[in-house]
């Protein structure tokens, strides 16, 4: 099994951390992506070193997991990379894991179709997910078919365990 992380700058520390070692315990190989595959920093300084770029992630076989960390800016950052809105496409088309958390799902906006998709994630993008047809739920953790969503890292446990016993199917 293979996971993947993508990351931009000034992700949120926690998103990043307590999933990268997660997935490290479940998957073979987890390969941690940026545009240009140099090292990003989350908002507290926690280095994300990466061994991939997402060019090269379209080009190799699918990941079982792709996982998208929050923080505000991250995925906003993330949201307008062409590359990456075909990954997160190319993922949930194969009917992949896709996981995303906190701000996250702003990619998943700007990469997939959301309508009647039941999705969470942090309360200030609340009304973009409704916006873009999502049925936004207030609760710790949702799964809709091949998408896991949580709107904080306090969720951190629940999130990745909904991830462990999606891929354990």
């Amino acid at each position: 099994m293979k996971g993947l992380i993508i990351v931009a700058e000034n992700f949120q520390d926690e998103e990043f951390v307590y999933p990268y070692y997660f997935l490290q315990r479940i998957c073979q190989k987890v390969d941690v992506a940026s545009v240009d595959g140099l090292t990003r920093y989350g908002k507290y300084g926690v280095p994300a070193r990466v061994n991939k770029t997402f060019s090269s992630c379209l080009s190799s076989d699918f990941y079982d997991v792709l996982l998208i960390p929050g923080g505000f800016e991250c995925p906003d950052r993330l949201r307008i990379i062409p590359e990456v809105l075909e990954l997160v496409d190319k993922h949930h088309r194969s009917g992949k894991l896709i996981a995303a958390i906190c701000h996250a799902p702003w990619v998943l906006i700007s990469a997939l179709d959301l309508t009647g998709k039941n999705i969470t994630g942090f309360k200030a993008i609340r009304d973009d997910l409704r916006n873009a047809g999502a049925n936004y739920k207030e609760v710790n953790v949702v799964v809709d078919q091949n998408i896991i969503t949580s709107p904080h890292y306090n969720q951190n446990p629940e999130f990745m365990d909904a991830v462990a016993n999606f891929l354990a199917k």
